[in-house]
Order: structure tokens, then C-alpha cells, then sequence
């Protein structure tokens, strides 16, 4: 089963006075920690919905493996645009989705995987009876959300979408905290420190250079999908011939083609991975999950008495 995260944050963060994305909780942005979770939790695809300062969060997250959409009327939309912009481009590519605002940045990676676990076509995690996010929504349930006309925005279209919303109980705060006004900041700055410590595993193939890791995987699949290193390319925030660098320094170092390029016509050229590439990208992909789940039970053989 495929899972995607959708991270709204395309907002002007009036409230703050401050562009939240990019304050900083701990040593990194909460924009970057919403991100650090889904990918802890083993999330197969991370999209953005971006719209005011679009251009620098994109850039200060460049080097995360993120799809970035945007959101152009963002000063005239509310949230709900941002949601809808998001399942309209995940709708074939995924079975279930796993929502937040870009502003709820302290969410564990147990409370995803219990979301997970739960198979319930729509979700929420519930802690101190107050249901808080990241949200879970089934694939199925995305035409009657994209048709709904927004009165009370997600959680009006959540309630019209003809699924009652499961309820998982954690103990888990974070998926109440945002940071709305400079007060919640203050308060997610506090519960910060309780934070438990957690594995951040890494996957990369090398020969005597590493060659393929998670950003190599992610050009591979953004141009898998948009049948153009263009596209994937800026979809990553990365510049065309840099793209391009990094498949041809793939393919020497693997010595067979991953990319092919049809003739331009009318709709223009364009490109396609190899059935060499494809495997490649999906033995990655499969290996990169195994890796993790092994981390996640070594951590709790080695580390869970230390860190509780």
C-alpha cells in the first residue's frame, strides 16, 4: 500500500508575524522537521503545497526529496485550495494520504505508524479527547472531498465525505501544538524539550563514491511520473543541468542506460526510464524500507532504555 503526506503551506502566517515554515524549532526549520518525520516514518511520497515566499521555502528545502505545487492565489484561497491542489495531483499515485498544516511540527513517527496501522479509511489521532494531526485519508475518498464546496474547509468536506472519522488514541501532544500566534510558539518551543531521541537512517549505493541515494531516487521517479527531466527538475527545486549531472553519473557508474528520450513532435520530446532503471528504482525503494524497519528494532534493543 502506497503512502503519500501532504503539507500544506502555502499561507501567509499574518498571525505569527513571522513566516513560520522556517522558524526554527531545535536546530532545524519546522517546515524541515514535518518532513524529517514522514520520511522517519517510512512515507513513500512527500508533497508541498507552497504559495507566499514560495521561492525560498521551496530553496530551504531543496535538498529534502519533496514534490512542491503551488498554490498561486493564495492571498484570495484558504487552506482547503492548498488541500485540493494536493489530492488532485496525488489521486492515481497513491492509496492513502496523511495530511497537516506545515504549522503542527512536533507529531511522532509511532503516531504515524499507529495512524497506519489502523486501516480506517479516514483517521485522526486523538490525544486528551482533543483530535489533533496529521489526518489519514484513503485514496477513495479524494472525488468526494475535491467535489465539495469548501463550506468549513477540510474538516466540513471531511464531515460531508460519507466515511465516519476513526478516532486513534495516542499519547502524543504534539499532534495538538501549532504554531498559529507567537504564544503557541513559545508553548511548542517548551514541549520541544520533551522529545524523545529517534534513528535517522540514511540509505546510499556506492563504489568507491556513493552513487544512487534518496535524492537520485526521488529525479528518477519525479521523471518516471512527468515523463520530463524538466519538470522533475524543478519539481525538485534543482536546476535542469544538474539534473542531468547526476543521471549521467549514474549510468557510468552502472554502465547501462536509465533514461531514454523519445523525438520531439508537436507536444515536444520526451523522457522515459529504462526497464533497467525502473528496477533499479523499486529494488532502492523496497531496500531503503527494509533498512529502516531493521533500524526501528535495533534502536529499540540498544537505545530504548537510555533515551525511555
Amino acid at each position: 500500500m502506497t503512502t503519500a503526506a501532504l503539507i500544506t503551506a502555502a499561507g501567509m502566517s499574518s498571525r505569527m508575524g513571522d513566516f513560520k515554515p522556517m522558524l526554527n524549532v531545535g536546530s532545524i526549520s519546522i517546515a524541515q522537521r514535518v518532513v524529517a518525520t514522514f520520511q522517519q516514518a517510512g512515507v513513500d511520497k512527500i508533497v508541498m503545497v507552497t504559495g507566499y515566499n514560495a521561492v525560498m521555502l521551496e530553496r530551504h528545502l531543496a535538498g529534502n526529496g519533496i514534490v512542491f505545487l503551488r498554490n498561486e492565489a493564495y492571498e484570495t484561497t484558504q487552506m482547503f485550495e492548498s488541500v485540493c491542489i494536493g489530492l488532485r495531483y496525488l489521486k492515481d499515485k497513491c492509496d492513502r494520504v496523511l495530511f497537516t498544516p506545515v504549522d503542527i511540527p512536533l507529531f511522532t513517527a509511532d503516531t504515524v505508524q499507529k495512524l497506519l496501522e489502523s486501516d480506517a479509511p479516514l483517521a485522526g489521532p486523538v490525544c486528551g479527547g482533543e483530535v489533533g494531526h496529521p489526518m489519514m485519508i484513503a485514496s477513495s475518498l479524494f472525488d468526494a472531498i475535491l467535489a465539495d464546496p469548501g463550506e468549513r474547509g477540510l474538516r466540513g468536506a471531511l464531515d460531508r465525505c460519507g466515511e465516519e472519522m476513526s478516532y486513534v488514541s495516542v499519547e502524543d501532544r504534539g499532534v495538538l501544538h501549532d504554531a498559529d500566534t507567537p504564544e503557541d510558539y513559545r508553548a511548542l518551543l517548551k514541549y520541544h524539550n520533551e522529545q524523545l531521541v529517534r534513528p535517522v537512517v540514511s540509505v546510499a549505493l556506492a563504489r568507491e563514491k556513493v552513487f544512487f541515494d534518496s535524492r537520485t531516487a526521488m529525479l528518477l521517479q519525479l521523471v518516471d511520473e512527468t515523463h520530463s527531466v524538466r519538470m522533475a527538475c524543478q519539481r525538485m527545486q534543482i536546476s535542469y543541468s544538474s539534473g542531468w549531472n547526476t543521471i549521467r553519473t549514474l549510468e557510468s557508474q552502472l554502465h547501462y542506460s536509465l533514461v531514454q528520450r523519445s523525438q520531439g513532435g508537436a507536444g515536444g520530446g520526451k523522457s522515459f526510464l529504462t526497464e533497467k532503471g525502473r528496477t533499479l528504482l523499486e529494488r532502492y525503494e523496497a531496500y531503503s524500507a527494509a533498512v529502516r524497519d531493521a533500524a526501528g528494532e535495533l534502536y529499540e534493543d540498544y537505545f530504548r532504555e537510555i533515551f525511555g
